[in-house]
């Protein structure tokens, strides 16, 4: 396996009286090649079926849809660039090589330009679309929670007939039907996708909610859809994992696959500071962490997205890493699952 991913080989060192010399793929992050952990680059549809990954990072630079802070069009650069890593990796939670287990790629960012929210989507969901007809996992980094919409979609289309489920951590439902007049925002796109039929309400399973928006009137239009949702609340007394445990079930509940949708806003601002719409009294990193590899472990994963991480805001990288980590911690349970495999 390791021998046909499109990855260089181990450094070669060099006597003490030379120069050390290093691929790319070895150096640190703020070095060369600009990809998450330095990633083969494949931003087309050639060079994706060339490369037959099992996972691709795409990037949504879009912060059009947000109501409140703006910055989230940096967050794919960001959270690409938010680590000290290089080379392949050792998970130590879970006791695995990661990047020599997985087949993984970058596809770079869906082209998006500033102003134009509709075309935005459009092309998230084709750059989305491409990676998953190609066979990967598509992970996205965002960019506003608007980005859920067209990458949700894709992947549903792709999966047809089977149905998707979705586990969302949020501080928000973003089921509104509209925000401020607007129909496209990072608060409506839930709604969206249960309203056009991508996803049905009883497998869109939402963690970590609290705060005091959406109002009662958008919570009745979520029960009516049959949707579930576990407060903050339930999750400072019942604790984070039987919560996970009941999420994954419900969101498991006809389909037989899992979209991972993850605003990083679900984590306490004092975990993650960088963002539009922070709001107090969230998830522990830790917490958020261990989720993320309680789901990946259990389900089949289909697609993901990392969202609203707002570089202007953030302090000392925080968010940033937050994000980083949330998608590592997904590609070590991939590998984890790949080495019972071949066990």
């Amino acid at each position: 396996m390791s021998e046909e991913r499109p990855f260089p080989g181990e450094p070669e060192i060099r006597g003490d009286d030379e120069m050390e010399e290093f691929p790319d793929y070895f150096l640190p992050s703020y070095l060369g090649a600009t990809t998450f952990q330095k990633l083969p680059y494949c931003p087309d549809d050639g060079s994706l079926v060339k490369a037959r990954p099992e996972v691709a990072i795409v990037g949504a630079p879009l912060d059009d849809g947000t109501s409140n802070r703006p910055g989230a069009r940096f967050g794919p650069r960001a959270i690409r660039q938010a680590t000290y890593h290089s080379g392949d990796l050792w998970s130590i939670q879970l006791e695995t090589e990661v990047l020599s287990k997985v087949r993984a790629v970058d596809a770079g960012d869906a082209p998006i330009v500033p102003s134009r929210l509709e075309r935005a989507h459009r092309v998230i969901r084709e750059k989305v679309k491409g990676v998953a007809s190609a066979g990967a996992i598509p992970i996205v980094l965002g960019g506003d929670h608007s980005v859920t919409y067209p990458s949700v979609a894709a992947v549903s289309e792709i999966q047809g007939p089977r149905k998707v489920g979705v586990v969302h951590f949020d501080a928000h439902a973003d089921t509104g039907i509209e925000v401020w007049g607007s129909l496209l925002s990072h608060g409506t796109p839930m709604r969206k996708l249960i309203t056009e039929g991508w996803v049905e309400g009883r497998n869109f399973v939402q963690v970590g909610l609290r705060g005091y928006w959406p109002e009662r009137d958008t919570f009745e239009w979520m029960q009516e859809q049959g949707m579930r949702w576990h407060r903050m609340v339930e999750i400072e007394e019942r604790g984070a994992e039987d919560v996970i445990d009941r999420a994954i079930g419900e969101a498991l509940d006809g389909p037989d696959c899992i979209y991972l949708s993850i605003d990083i806003d679900v984590a306490d601002p004092s975990a993650a500071p960088g963002t539009g719409t922070p709001e107090p009294g969230g998830m522990l990193a830790r917490e958020l962490l261990r989720a993320v590899r309680r789901i990946v472990s259990r389900v089949t994963l289909v697609g993901m997205d990392v969202v609203e991480v707002s570089p202007p805001y953030d302090h000392a990288e925080l968010t940033a890493t937050l994000a980083h980590r949330c998608v590592l911690e997904t590609l070590s349970a991939l590998a984890a699952k790949r080495a019972e495999e071949e066990a």
